[in-house]
């Protein structure tokens, strides 16, 4: 990107207050809430980057969407228009509208997954693994080693090490093998891109064991956008071009569509085999509601339709990956070690790096989310030990090479000048770091922990 600013694509139509609430209050919030930011109240956050997911902004063209709902039971016109955009932007024939991206891989995984069987993927994030576990599958991340180290810098860090998922597949075969799942971009690994390449073999590989490969299309479009802008060869192609390639690859997708389709609710599978889509519609009816609205009202499905045409727009992409970019370049620059490069929904700051005197038994990262709300009334997201949880054999929590506190940007919601006020805050932080205290369960839920889990200041 050049070291020009970029002006947000878009002009500012209507506005909603937040307020900073005084420091003491943000510390009795916090103790009543088990210094768990999950359990604040949205109306305490200043600015909240707790995630991406259904917080974007929509555009009068799917406001206006919403006004031709058809809320017809079965056959909504607007499932008809989604169906034919997610044909000509995806290239899938078959699609399943469902909630959100859990529902999607519970019906997906419901018939892909026996007992016993591995899942393999580049990284797998933490809905994602747990609908795995529920099935009594294993999941098993085979990312490339240079994504463990936060400060190396590599175009593509959510890339699957290819050696690797050649040689598990050989060892386990496809009696064990339910699937490879593609996660774009890589959200566990710090919002980190895969290349064309990668994708492309790891395809060959799989087809070559006989494993079918799928993908975690959440963030498919900003995947899009960094193929196109770092990839040798594709520079000259646009996105939706790309964003064809890149899903040519596979058998289908799951998708959250409160990330990259620019909505507040909803998701859907995606599959090219028509016996499949067949099994799977049977399930949503039983999950989700009848295989055409899937959970969702008919208008929800055509804002969906839209912000799917949306997002495949260049100017859109330069400017949100630009903010994160934005965020990104200030915190790098006073210092504070973050995931490098910075990818594309989120900045990852490295909590065993910030706070090293915390063990990583205190959860560094948790500690710092704390902090960060004590603060300067901003909530993060903890990516670290917490979400990892424990090993559904062994018990013992499983503490991942990278401790992370994700700073998710919504779509269209925030100025620079919000990453301003967040970037000051984890600089005053950085200033009496020695201060900041680990944490401990007081309450541990065993699935999905790090959602309501309570804890305690060590």
């Amino acid at each position: 990107m050049s070291g020009n600013p970029i002006a947000p694509p878009w002009r500012v139509k209507m506005v909603e207050p937040i307020r900073m609430i005084s420091r003491s209050r943000r510390e009795q919030l916090l103790e009543e809430a088990g210094y768990n930011v999950f359990a604040l109240a949205a109306e305490d956050v200043y600015i909240d980057l707790l995630t991406d997911s259904g917080t974007s902004a929509m555009s009068d063209y799917q406001w206006a969407g919403l006004l031709q709902g058809d809320e017809s039971y079965a056959g909504s016109k607007n499932y008809y228009n989604l169906q034919q955009t997610v044909q000509q932007l995806l290239g899938f024939e078959y699609i399943v509208p469902t909630h959100q991206g859990r529902g999607a891989e519970n019906i997906l995984f419901q018939h892909l997954i026996e007992p016993g069987q591995y899942v393999v993927g580049n990284m797998h994030f933490d809905t994602t693994k747990a609908h795995i576990e529920v099935r009594k599958g294993k999941a098993v991340d085979l990312v490339a080693d240079v994504t463990h180290d936060s400060q190396a810098h590599h175009p593509f860090k959510g890339n699957f090490d290819l050696e690797a998922l050649d040689a598990f597949l050989a060892d386990k075969g496809p009696e064990q093998v339910a699937f490879v799942l593609v996660t774009v971009t890589c959200n566990s690994a710090g919002g980190q891109p895969v290349s064309m390449a990668n994708i492309r073999s790891v395809q060959e590989i799989a087809r070559g064991h006989n494993v079918p490969v799928y993908m975690d299309a959440a963030r498919f479009a900003e995947n899009a956008w960094f193929i196109q802008q770092r990839e040798e060869g594709y520079s000259d192609k646009s996105i939706p071009d790309i964003v064809r390639e890149m899903f040519s690859y596979v058998e289908g997708c799951t998708m959250s569509a409160k990330k990259d389709a620019l909505v507040n609710i909803g998701g859907f599978v995606a599959l090219r085999d028509k016996d499949l889509y067949r099994e799977v519609s049977r399930l949503a009816v039983v999950y989700e509601g009848f295989p055409t609205y899937g959970g969702l009202a008919g208008r929800d499905m055509e804002a969906m339709a839209r912000g799917l045409k949306e997002i495949v727009d260049p100017d859109y992409l330069a400017y949100r990956i630009g903010q994160v970019a934005y965020l990104g370049k200030k915190l790098r620059d006073a210092g504070i070690p973050i995931v490098e490069p910075v990818g594309g929904h989120a900045v990852f700051v490295d909590g065993q790096k910030f706070l090293p005197h915390i063990p990583k038994e205190q959860f560094p990262a948790q500690a710092l989310c704390i902090e960060l709300y004590r603060e300067a009334g901003v909530r993060g997201v903890e990516v670290g030990g917490v979400l990892a949880g424990r090993d559904p054999e062994t018990g013992e929590n499983i503490y991942p090479r990278l401790d992370l506190l994700r700073l998710t940007i919504p779509r269209r919601v925030y100025t620079n000048e919000h990453m301003d006020v967040v970037a000051q805050g984890l600089i005053a932080i950085g200033e009496r770091r020695d201060q900041v205290r680990g944490v401990a369960f007081v309450d541990e839920p065993p699935i999905l922990r790090h959602f309501t889990a309570r804890f305690r200041l060590v």
